[in-house]
């Protein structure tokens, strides 16, 4: 595990006995390059100064050398030298504290401090969590003014050598509930060395993992040296506590699973899954670009972006035909249509919210391939079965609970070496994470219908045939790249 470092520009600026953690001042951390050997730690800059070529500024920009994790980062010390670096975040700020001061009147006439996220103000709790997540840095000071509405005047970092012994403790009981592990399993008796943080939320109907699926990841990780935590959409300024995540909700650019996946990358930690895989899987019409410039055949298709498209559709595909909305899930927003009255009605209601859709010829099988690819290898190979009465593996039209299929697990060396090869090279097209490959295996051929980035990778599902092994080597790939 790795341990918290608290650096400080004079002695006196922090008692050693008001924190469990390490404190050194900067100039020790500089002037030592060596003194954490192979051990990485988290690194919180409290110095009093972050201007450039300071020793504040020189030890956030050493601790990124160094693969020490810091807050505040060097890009956010630039980021609030000047307002118009940040001034791309203010709306969306502003736009928070107008639902929470209404009125002039209420509007504080004195800067008003935030650490690590928190504040005393309750009106306020909901815009320290989010200004927090623009920038993360111990201690921020904003000045509002009134404008028609409540505006932000200046937003700058509160000097630890300028508070009062008040504003200081509100401070340091702020750095130790955001460096509390909260998640901890109290029945550990060997500390672990790393800990991943696993994105869940329990609520979700059809979870890429179950949370009795993560479970059995954990007791396999916890053998490895691994703890592995949950956290909810909440948690996003707790992510730095952590060495890895692991996104295991539905993943979608418009809600918080991208942000979580950009703090990742901005953290420096490994993450599944990554910002980029995101945006290239989550769109469907990408999807088709890509793997058909790449030579991996895909069932013949149309781009549709208006009436115009129709006949050209029709023409080329013939009827039935499958017709999708490019940021589609789980089977969701994909559906078969009979013939040309049904093409134009769906694909009008469909693009009043959505410029493109994608229109693909239809071709019946049994059962649907999924290789699971992760790091470039092949993790696992399944057939899932088409619902009951239904053309799809998930039926959506039931009226209640969606039905899902059976499914037939391979050992990788029996699955058809045609099958993981197909998967091998469309994933590799995409990054080096984790993917669920689909693909239809017919007599013209192999077929890629999707590479998904947010898989379903399920105990006794997935994972019936190569067993443990799958969870095994997710956590290597994820320790190896920690490590890294």
């Amino acid at each position: 595990m790795s341990q918290w470092v608290i650096l400080v520009g004079r002695p006196s600026d922090l008692d050693n006995a008001a924190t469990p953690h390490k404190v050194m001042t900067s100039r020790d951390y500089l002037a030592r390059p060596a003194l954490f050997g192979a051990e990485r730690p988290k690194v919180i800059n409290l110095c009093r100064s972050y201007s450039y070529q300071s020793r504040g500024y020189y030890a956030s920009l050493l601790a990124g050398a160094r693969g020490h994790r810091v807050i505040p980062s060097v890009e956010t010390m630039i980021d609030l030298s000047e307002r118009k670096l940040y001034e791309n975040a203010l709306p969306e700020l502003e736009e928070l504290l107008a639902k929470a001061i209404g009125a002039e009147k209420d509007c504080p006439r004195e800067p008003v401090r935030f650490y690590f996220g928190y504040t005393d103000d309750a009106r306020l709790e909901r815009f320290a969590k989010l200004l927090f997540d623009w920038f993360r840095a111990p201690a921020l000071e904003v000045v509002l003014e009134w404008r028609e509405r409540v505006r932000i005047k200046r937003v700058g970092f509160a000097s630890i050598g300028k508070l009062d012994e008040p504003e200081k403790a509100r401070l340091l009981q702020a750095m130790e509930r955001y460096t509390a592990r909260e998640w901890r399993d109290a029945r550990s008796k060997t500390p672990a060395k790393y800990s991943f943080a696993t994105l869940v939320d329990p609520k979700e109907t059809l979870p890429p993992s179950t949370i009795g699926t993560l479970k059995h990841w954990a007791k396999i990780a916890g053998r490895m040296g691994v703890d592995v935590e949950p956290i909810g959409k909440r948690d996003l300024p707790r992510l730095a506590n952590f060495d890895a995540l692991f996104i295991r909700e539905t993943t979608a650019i418009s809600n918080h699973t991208y942000r979580f996946a950009r703090r990742a990358v901005q953290e420096g930690m490994p993450v599944i899954d990554d910002p980029v895989s995101m945006i290239r899987c989550t769109n469907k019409v990408y999807l088709n670009e890509l793997m058909t410039a790449n030579g991996v055949c895909v069932p013949r298709s149309v781009m549709i972006g208006g009436r115009e498209d129709f006949a050209r559709a029709a023409d080329e595909l013939g009827f039935p035909m499958v017709l999708k909305i490019p940021d589609g899930s789980f089977s969701r927003g994909v559906k078969k249509v009979a013939d040309r009255t049904a093409l134009e009605a769906l694909a009008l209601s469909w693009l009043e919210d959505t410029d493109l859709l994608i229109a693909q010829e239809f071709m019946p099988t049994r059962f649907d391939w999924r290789v699971g690819v992760l790091g470039g290898q092949p993790l696992f190979a399944v057939q899932y079965h088409m619902a009951k009465s239904h053309w799809q593996i998930i039926n959506h039209e039931t009226g209640g609970r969606p039905m899902e299929g059976g499914f037939t697990a391979f050992a990788l060396a029996d699955a058809p070496p045609t099958v993981l090869d197909t998967g091998l090279r469309a994933a590799k097209l995409i990054g080096d994470g984790l993917y669920g490959v689909d693909l239809k295996e017919t007599d013209n051929g192999v077929f890629l219908i999707e590479v998904n980035d947010n898989p379903n990778l399920e105990h006794g599902v997935e994972d019936a045939a190569e067993r443990d092994e799958v969870w095994t080597r997710l956590t290597r790939w994820f320790v190896e790249r920690v490590e890294r």
